[in-house]
Formats: structure tokens, C-alpha cells, sequence
């Protein structure tokens, strides 16, 4: 294998890992607790640009450029992520199913154009450029470079998912599974379910607000064109694919649906005449589409979904002795 097949391999499970964070925090809201969430791309986008301003460098025209480093923007993408995700579930937590998912897809649509025309902010169209990236003095080796960034993102990968399988199994977690399946049976045994919801969304937005952080550094460019509601589509699809509740579930359907969408874009590029290559991009959700019914044909909760839910009677019984 040569080295240049291994750094792009590398290149290409750093982006995927990305993903993996984003559907993890998806799968705290949605697996874990059913909140429909189809703001993704507000969260992540929120996350990218407070860590980008805050380790930029001076920019005239624009605010920012703190020059702080690396994990400092990083934490603070995941801070004001989460506070934004609090303050759009304490609005909105109360909704269900589809009025949450409209809910949601507006603050989308509003983090896109905010981010689109608050340019003294946000450079507007032209986005954010000079993202420190980490290992930068690695550069000149395409090699190193690509393979400590792997090594950094599969680092964060790890602690999220330990941290968050010891959180599932935790009182708390169980809480969560018990108001998803039954929110009233919850409350009868003494739970506040607006409560917890609210804070598995915070949770959630918090680390779709890392990802879009660490994301932005790896690639050292955001703009809004990055976080369209396709964005949004994508992590869902990796959710489904992976198996909704199922943190190893998150990362693998990751791994696989960013693999579909790299092969797409290389097939495209390959058998479609330059001219045509523009229109033919819609083919890769085209794929993904499809990708995801013949999942669901063959395997309705996911590759690594769960295989039965536990009966409510067992939760009952366990939330009481809590």
C-alpha cells in the first residue's frame, strides 16, 4: 500500500470521525430520548464558527480574532452550542414528533442565513478562512500530518463514546429510554420528562457543536454553504444506517454513509462528463437514499440497532427502585 493511499485513507476516517461526533450527539436526543431533531446543521454550524473565531487570527473588517488555542475554541464551540441548544429546547421541548422536527428545521434555516449575512461576524458568503489546524508543523508531511490528526479524532471519539455509554447506563439514561417509550408511565413514577428531555437536547447540541469545531480545524475553511440542511440529512441517514441507539451503532453508520457519499463523488467525477457534473452531484443523494431503504428492508433498526426494546414493565420497575 502506498503512502500516499494511506493518508488519504487517514484523511478520509478523520472527516468520517467527524461525522461519528455528530451522530453521537444526535443519538442522545433522538436514540436515547426520541427528539426529533432535524437541526443538526444549526448546531454544528454554531460550534464551527464560535471555535473559529475565537483561534483566528485578526481579521480587519471582522470580529474575532482572539489567536486562542485549539481546545479553548473547541470547548467554547461546544459551550455556545449547547446554551444555544438549551435555549431552543426550552422553547420548543414541549412540542412533539413532527411540530418539534418543524421547530428545529426553522432554527436551521435561521442559523444558515444568519451565518450567510452577518458578514462584520461571520465573513458572510465568503466564510472564515486561516482555521488553525491541529499538528499544523506536521504539514510538510502529508503522512504524519493525516495520520495525528486520525489519531487525535479517534482519541475524542473514544472518550465521547465511553462517556456517553456510561451515561446510557446510568439512572439518567434509563430515564431517558423510559420517557421515549413511555413519557406518561415516566411521570406517574414521580419523573419530570420536560426536565430530561431538555437536558439530553443540551447534552446533544453540545457535542454536535464539538463536531463542527473539530471539523472546521481539520479542514482550516468554514462557510455556509458547509451547513445546508443536506448536512442534516447526512447525520440522520448515518444515525438509521448505524442503528438509532446504539452509540457503536452512531460511529459505524458514520463510517459507511461517508464512505457511500466519498465513492459517489469519485464515480461522478469519473464517468460523468465535466459539464455535467454539477446536475450529476445529486446522484450521491440519490445514493445515500437508496442506501438507506435497503437498510431498512433488510435490517429496520440499523446494522448495530438494538434488538428488541425492554418492556415496559422492566423500566417501571427499574425507575421505581431509583
Amino acid at each position: 500500500m502506498s503512502l500516499d493511499l494511506i493518508s488519504y485513507a487517514a484523511f478520509f476516517l478523520t472527516m468520517a470521525l467527524t461525522y461519528a461526533i455528530m451522530c453521537l450527539g444526535l443519538n442522545v436526543q433522538w436514540g436515547q430520548t426520541g427528539l426529533f431533531n432535524v437541526g443538526v446543521a444549526a448546531f454544528v454550524a454554531i460550534g464551527a464558527y464560535v471555535s473559529a473565531l475565537l483561534t483566528t487570527p485578526d481579521a480587519p473588517g471582522r470580529f474575532g480574532g482572539f489567536g486562542l488555542p485549539i481546545a479553548i475554541g473547541w470547548l467554547g464551540g461546544a459551550l455556545f452550542a449547547g446554551m444555544a441548544a438549551w435555549l431552543v429546547g426550552a422553547l420548543t421541548i414541549r412540542l412533539r414528533s413532527d411540530y418539534l422536527a418543524i421547530a428545529t428545521f426553522g432554527v436551521a434555516v435561521t442559523a444558515q442565513l444568519c451565518v450567510l449575512n452577518l458578514e462584520p461576524l461571520t465573513g458572510g458568503a465568503f466564510g472564515i478562512g486561516f482555521i488553525p489546524r491541529p499538528f499544523a508543523g506536521l504539514a510538510g508531511s502529508p503522512l504524519a500530518f493525516s495520520l495525528s490528526n486520525l489519531a487525535l479524532m479517534a482519541a475524542v471519539v473514544l472518550g465521547l463514546y465511553i462517556g456517553l455509554q456510561h451515561l446510557a447506563n446510568s439512572p439518567w439514561g434509563r430515564v431517558l429510554r423510559a420517557i421515549r417509550e413511555d413519557e406518561s408511565a415516566a411521570q406517574a413514577l414521580g419523573k419530570r420528562p420536560t426536565h430530561f428531555r431538555l437536558q439530553a437536547f443540551t447534552i446533544g447540541g453540545a457535542i454536535m457543536g464539538l463536531a463542527g469545531a473539530a471539523q472546521g480545524h481539520f479542514i482550516g475553511f468554514i462557510a455556509p454553504d458547509n451547513y445546508l440542511p443536506i448536512l442534516t440529512f447526512q447525520v440522520w441517514a448515518m444515525l438509521i444506517v448505524g442503528g438509532s441507539g446504539n452509540n457503536r451503532g452512531a460511529i459505524l453508520g458514520a463510517v459507511v454513509v461517508w464512505g457511500l457519499w466519498a465513492l459517489s463523488a469519485a464515480g461522478v467525477s469519473a464517468f460523468v462528463p465535466p459539464e455535467q457534473q454539477a446536475r450529476a452531484s445529486s446522484l450521491q443523494i440519490v445514493m445515500i437514499g437508496v442506501g438507506l431503504c435497503l437498510i431498512l428492508l433488510l435490517r429496520p433498526r440499523g446494522i448495530l440497532g438494538a434488538n428488541a426494546l425492554a418492556s415496559l414493565k422492566g423500566k417501571r420497575h427499574q425507575i421505581s427502585r431509583e
